[in-house]
């Protein structure tokens, strides 16, 4: 360990003593601190837990968890230097324990009073051993998730404990499976030292979930899913002092931000035999006490750190004066098979050091007391039983006299349930909403100040590239690095103003969106004029051969040239689909709008106490879709919020009740998203689930949730909507089965043109791949009452020149690939619409009968339209007008019929106008 000068130890010991902001060198200095300066470290530290205890009500109290330790498999694909957990299928009776045995560990422990079960194994051990691959497939799981999952159900179902999942690197999709079935999980950082990943003779050399930025990824993943997260980090195994400090800010961003850590874990190294590691001294106790400490002050008191008691000798006191509030989870039955060398203390014992340096020991459970108290969205329905049984309703810790049963893990009962304001629909339109925002504005969406932080201006103007980008940059974000903002954007996951190194460069997003919402969608391109007339001539001659920064270059087009513009795109749509405007009569049905996942543009979603939160049951469903089927209607689009209670198969019941009701009606049904909850809860495969869905009866998929298919933009925008792969993925594999969809985008927020371009290209490279889009469909941001607004982060909207340059460029770009061009006019006025029409547009879209979305955002623009008017709208533009089907087919004679007799709309939600 380097030295550091005492004058510097001095300023950033009277830095902490101050309760002030410390920096990553600040923070590098304390850490050297030993002797006296070391004292003064702790002291500072332990005053700032026991003001975060008062705060929550619990002075003067140390937990812990009474757990049992489930090895599930020790096979592992990682190479740990340090580990002796992992090893060879060889040297086991079998790559997994057995149902039999992982209940039997189960039930000894329930006997013990214990209430955690902590299932510890190796991460996808099947993608380097064949024996675990063959074990799972003899047992008919699809990989070891699968198992863990399955696991988890009969251990809350049998014995009453409640799981804690350690599998390793989850993506976001994995956390949605296993969200249902465990009340908490977690995983070590460790470190975010790219040194000790990527050179051989290091620590986590030929390790591929060791990548710190793979492991930040799973920080963010698990707090975008209202994941109560245990991570930590471990000293000793080769980082440098200043690794230490990074990696303390690097969680520190992610808990602010999504305030889902619930625990960090400081742990100290020890050496092990027959390790890579072996001959390295172990961190001692003062380097670690100093890194509490440190911890301490970075995380602030709201987060609750742990260092394991087996690893600390007799220095229980050092510990709890560094500013621990916790001692982790303590088994009285099973040992610590990470560390098998240290047994555990006696509880008894613990209780008597804790008691020495004036604490009292209470029992937790594995979900932190502060999210048993939130419940929603933190914890998931299935499991508020399990939990209420163990759980004191008062302070969330563990119960004494809780009584260990089983108890059924099934999905919430009922879910259709008609509640709450369930005639929004129409009374959106007159009296409105209730508030403006949600009660839980300032922390349901993620910190807002830490969001910001994400939008550190760029330092340089972006470069578009002169090529499209392939599918997979597009979708997850820049290639090599480079940000879509381009050269110099701050990286998304800086650790703090002043970092460098490891932790800056570790985080996952390969950039950020700069400054893009904070310097306005324009911030990428604005050709000159000379460039938008060379870009015009190249979209005329060779309109798919746009380059990025040629495309770009004709969002920027004005007067002249924006005309020339849709000209250009009107001759394309001439050629692509003639000269008719087309329109379908339909209903949108929001079955619910209850929904958790924290979109920060949405203003629809409501927590289920919320005053204008509402579910229709299934009976009112196919009453809508009748009234729309006797208004002429060939579609109902159904939609809603990702509500906890709804199983994974109320899909299903949905399309089955509208094709019972209506069985000519095309179900136009459920967003990426929607399909991604649905298949998460059922623990089937994306292909499985939408095979099972087009079996119920659905058509059609909206490809909504689309927003702009870059994850850098997403997690600003968003804080748990599916990440951009699994949007790709999902619509893909609809188009596989034989489920067309619609393709979206939705623009003007914190996003640029570049990001628009680059959008547009992917839904042609999809469409040239698989041919299963029907239309692409634009979307104005409506701003009012989205929260990304109201919290000062996102713009206004798209301009009218926007509006109108990006609805012909997407003609332009989408030529020979992408017939329909649909413009909405919920979110744009009648006569921007009717620009637009003159542009490169040929679909208005839908009657809609019930628009409940956008109004809620804010949109002025009316829940519904007329046959009548949509006529109207297009008539000053000379085109004729045709009703089509979903599938821009015509319809049957009954069915114009029945909506000329409507006008298009059924009579339930139509405006009453007063008597002149």
């Amino acid at each position: 360990m380097s030295l550091v000068s005492d004058s510097a130890l001095r300023r950033a010991l009277a830095r902490a003593r101050d309760g002030k902001a410390l920096d990553v060198t600040e923070v590098t200095v304390l850490l050297h601190a030993r002797g006296e300066r070391l004292d003064a470290l702790l002291e500072h530290a332990s005053r700032v837990r026991d003001a975060g205890l008062r705060a929550v009500g619990r002075e003067g109290i140390i937990t812990y968890s009474r757990k049992v330790f489930i090895p599930l498999t020790r096979l592992c694909r990682d190479r740990c230097g340090y580990c002796t957990f992992a090893t060879a299928p060889h040297k086991l009776p079998a790559p997994f324990l057995s149902p039999d045995e992982v209940l039997e560990i189960a039930r000894q422990g329930a006997a013990m009073g214990c209430k955690e079960a902590l299932f510890t194994l190796g991460d996808r051990p099947e993608d380097r051993w064949h024996q675990a691959r063959s074990w799972l497939d003899a047992h008919g799981y699809d990989d070891t998730l699968s198992y863990v999952r399955a696991m988890a159900i009969r251990v809350l179902e049998e014995t009453g404990l409640l799981p804690h999942l350690n599998p390793g690197v989850l993506t976001w999709r994995d956390l949605q499976r296993l969200k249902p079935v465990a009340p908490s999980m977690g995983m070590m950082l460790e470190t975010t030292s790219r040194r000790l990943f990527e050179e051989k003779g290091e620590a986590h050399y030929g390790s591929p979930d060791k990548d710190p930025a793979v492991r930040l990824r799973v920080l963010e993943d698990a707090g975008r899913t209202n994941v109560p997260f245990t991570t930590g980090i471990l000293i000793g195994i080769g980082e440098t002092v200043e690794d230490r400090a990074e990696s303390i800010f690097a969680i520190r961003r992610v808990a602010r931000e999504y305030g889902g850590i619930q625990e960090v874990i400081v742990q100290n190294f020890r050496a092990k035999p027959d390790t890579a590691m072996r001959g390295l001294p172990d961190a001692s106790l003062e380097e670690l006490a100093a890194t509490i400490a440190v911890a301490r002050l970075v995380l602030g008191p709201r987060v609750r750190i742990q260092a394991p008691p087996n690893l600390v000798d007799s220095e229980y006191a050092l510990m709890i004066r560094a500013g621990i509030d916790d001692w982790g989870g303590v088994s009285p039955l099973t040992p610590d098979h990470v560390n098998p060398e240290r047994p555990w203390p006696q509880i008894s014992l613990l209780e008597e050091r804790t008691a020495e340096s004036g604490f009292q020991l209470r029992e937790r459970l594995t979900i932190y007391p502060e999210y048993v108290l939130a419940g929603e969205p933190w914890l998931d329905p299935r499991l508020f039983a399990h939990v209420a049984a163990l759980a004191d309703p008062v302070t969330g810790l563990a119960r004494p006299d809780a009584e260990l049963r089983g108890l059924p893990w099934q999905e919430p009962d009922g879910g259709f349930a008609s509640a709450g304001r369930v005639d929004l629909h129409v009374e959106v339109d007159t009296s409105g909403r209730t508030h403006d925002r949600r009660d839980d504005f300032d922390h349901v969406y993620g910190d807002w100040t830490a969001l910001r932080d994400r939008l550190t201006p760029a330092s340089s103007t972006p470069t578009p590239s002169p090529t499209a980008p392939s599918e997979g940059e597009a979708a997850g974000g820049a290639s090599d690095g480079a940000s879509l903002t381009g050269a110099g954007a701050a990286s998304v996951g800086t650790a703090e103003p002043g970092a460098t190194g490891s932790a800056a460069s570790a985080s996952p997003g390969a950039g950020s969106v700069g400054g893009a919402s904070l310097t306005g969608v324009g911030a990428v391109g604005g050709g000159t004029p000379g460039e938008v007339r060379r870009a015009l001539r190249r979209a005329a001659a060779d309109p798919g051969g746009l380059s990025d920064a040629e495309a770009v270059a004709l969002l920027a087009a004005e007067g002249e040239a924006l005309d020339e513009l849709a000209a250009i795109a009107d001759d394309l749509r001439r050629q692509a689909v003639g000269d008719e405007v087309t329109y379908v009569v339909n209903r949108n049905i929001n079955f619910t709008n209850v929904c958790y996942t924290g979109c920060r543009f949405c203003a629809f979603a409501q927590r289920r106490t919320d005053a204008d939160a509402y579910t229709l049951s299934l009976d009112q469903v196919a009453d809508r879709a009748q009234e729309a089927w006797d208004a002429g209607a060939t579609e109902v689009c159904m939609q809603g919020g990702i509500h906890p209670d709804l199983p994974g198969t109320a899909y299903f019941d949905l399309a089955k009740a509208v094709k019972e009701r209506t069985p000519g009606m095309h179900v136009h049904a459920f967003s990426p998203m929607e399909v991604i909850n649905g298949a998460s809860r059922t623990d089937m495969s994306i292909q499985a689930w939408l095979e099972a869905a087009k079996e119920a009866g659905v058509d059609s998929l909206p490809g909504t949730a689309a927003e702009i298919l870059d994850d850098d933009v997403r997690w600003v925008l968003t804080k748990g909507k599916l990440p951009a792969k699994e949007w790709v993925e999902v619509i893909t594999t609809a188009h596989k089965v034989g489920i067309p969809t619609t393709s979206t985008m939705m623009y003007g927020h914190v996003d640029n043109h570049l990001h628009w371009v680059r959008h547009i290209k992917l839904i042609r490279s999809l469409q040239e791949r698989t041919g299963g889009f029907s239309e692409f469909v634009l979307l104005p941001f409506v701003h009012t009452s989205a929260p990304i607004y109201l919290a000062g982060i996102a713009r206004p909207g798209p301009t009218a020149q926007e509006n109108r340059a990006v609805h012909a460029l997407a003609r332009i770009l989408l030529h020979g690939a992408i017939k329909n061009i649909q413009c909405s006019w919920v979110k744009l006025r009648d006569d921007l619409c009717r620009q637009v029409l003159q542009g490169g547009v040929n679909d208005l879209g839908g009657t809609l009968m019930e628009e409940t979305i956008s109004r809620m955002a804010g949109s002025e623009n009316g829940s519904y339209k007329t046959i009548s008017e949509l006529r109207e709208m297009v008539e000053v533009t000379g085109r004729p007008v045709r009703q089509r089907t979903t599938e821009y087919g015509v319809p049957t004679g009954e069915r114009l019929a029945a909506s000329e007799a409507s006008d298009g709309v059924c009579k339930s939600v139509r405006r009453v106008l007063p008597m002149a």
